[in-house]
């Protein structure tokens, strides 16, 4: 059974977490778990309050942010490249935000592309994997004062680069949300890999499949930079319902192109939780999380998420998406569970952490129905620490999207609204968010549209 708070007794409910920490009827406090996040951060300072205020409509019709921010629009899909390549590509995802010389920033941002991808990557010759894949990512030079300086092909010949992760060395890996083979959809190569992408000089990183971290439907990814261990989300899209990995490589921390030297692949086992949507309780503690080898990472004949684990089986979760390291801990987000689509029980996203100091998985934040966190929509996905405390969480749902904060209180409040949409007014297709990144010194916060793919940079009092 889970537990909250200590090694024995049963599992507290949410009303009695609330009682003892002293937040019944002011909202929910969170439990440790969540406070260590931002213990020793740039992320520490607490805002005080929910927010910044009401959202203050754009009478441009792009990005509704509170009084006091603003935004400038980076980049577009279908406007040129300014390395002159060919036109900026559809579908804008996960980013990453590196620093670079004399006070630049190196924005790398993913491309998900399918085969059907409106406007492709550009095929370039040294950074092409697949010349029939259509995604792929872009990399962005800013100055200090965020003006676009060189805007360029990362990578290009990949397929459905979703989200991905920053490396302790300064390299985005992005990854593939697909496990097309060759053959299927045109492709030439099979997919279903991480590539490692260098935003500063894309050539020293090429296009080279990181074939030991596994072959699955890749999120996002998520290291751990005192032991070099990556942590890995599968966004499965049907039953059975991805897992979480970690891989230990065989050369850890060992910087740029380290991860080719190859490694071990292991899935999460919860002791008898083989569905994670089960769990509903905040505070909900796991010990003695197990780690058991993957029997085929390149699933050559069937699905990782298929393959036998043993006797006791292996701990699946439904639209497991977006991962991030913060203090000690990595978390990771389940965006949604629906048990009509065959999840153990029904919630509208969960956070969990694991510490693996103690081997320990907690479950950090539920988003609603039924409980004490509610986004006023659903399905959170990517996350980043705040520098104003606490997180930001892009949602993916229907109707308008947003960018939301929650704080270290558990308060919840709209960071971002999309005035972007595609379609008729009676079938708009709204433009979820994504990529949500900070700037290294946290002055800016940078998000993606997914659709009509824009890049923007928003400033503003993030410190108030």
């Amino acid at each position: 059974m889970p537990e909250t708070g200590s090694t024995t007794g049963s599992p507290a409910t949410r009303r009695e977490l609330l009682a003892r920490s002293g937040a019944l009827g002011a909202g929910i406090a969170f439990t440790g778990a969540l406070s260590e996040l931002f213990t020793g951060t740039a992320a520490a300072q607490n805002l005080g309050h929910a927010g910044y205020g009401p959202l203050i409509p754009d009478p441009d019709g792009l990005l509704d942010l509170p009084k006091g921010f603003r935004y400038k629009v980076l980049s577009r899909e279908g406007d040129p490249l300014r390395s002159g390549e060919g036109p900026v590509p559809s579908n804008h995802d996960g980013m990453a935000a590196f620093a670079g010389r004399h006070g630049r920033i190196h924005l790398v941002r993913n491309h998900e592309n399918r085969a059907s991808g409106r406007v492709p990557v550009p095929v370039i010759e040294g950074l092409t994997y697949d010349p029939q894949g259509k995604g792929g990512c872009t990399a962005l030079t800013l100055d200090h004062h965020n003006r676009v300086l060189s805007e360029r092909v990362a990578i290009a010949g990949t397929a459905v680069n979703c989200a991905g992760g920053p490396t302790p060395w300064d390299t985005w890996l992005t990854c593939e949300e697909t496990e097309d083979r060759a053959g299927t959809n045109g492709y030439t190569k099979d997919h279903g890999y991480i590539f490692e992408v260098d935003g500063a000089d894309p050539r020293r990183t090429g296009a080279v499949p990181l074939t030991a971290m596994g072959r699955f439907q890749h999120e996002a990814i998520a290291v751990d930079p005192k032991r070099g261990v990556v942590y890995e989300t599968e966004d499965a899209f049907e039953r059975p319902f991805g897992l979480f990995y970690r891989f230990l490589p065989k050369k850890p921390l060992g910087g740029t192109g380290s991860l080719r030297a190859g490694g071990r692949l292991q899935a999460m086992r919860v002791p008898g939780v083989p569905d994670l949507s089960s769990i509903q309780e905040i505070g909900a503690r796991f010990d003695h999380i197990e780690w058991v080898d993957v029997p085929d990472p390149q699933a050559a004949e069937t699905p990782i998420r298929h393959q036998d684990f043993g006797a006791k089986g292996i701990t699946h979760a439904q639209k497991l998406e977006g991962c991030y390291w913060g203090g000690s801990s990595v978390y990771f987000v389940s965006s949604f569970a629906h048990s009509a689509e065959g999840s153990a029980a029904d919630h509208y996203g969960q956070i969990w952490r694991y510490d693996p100091d103690r081997r320990r998985l907690t479950l950090v934040i539920v988003f609603g129905p039924d409980t004490d966190v509610q986004l006023p929509g659903e399905s959170p996905d990517n996350i980043c620490l705040a520098p104003s405390g606490g997180l930001m969480v892009c949602e993916d749902g229907n109707g308008a999207q947003h960018v939301y904060g929650v704080t270290r209180r558990g308060e919840v409040y709209a960071m971002a609204r999309g005035r972007q949409n595609i379609g008729t007014p009676e079938e708009a297709e709204w433009g979820e968010f994504a990529g949500v990144t900070f700037s290294p010194d946290g002055d800016t916060m940078y998000v993606n549209c997914y659709t009509p793919g824009t890049t923007f940079a928003v400033t503003g009092p993030w410190r108030r």
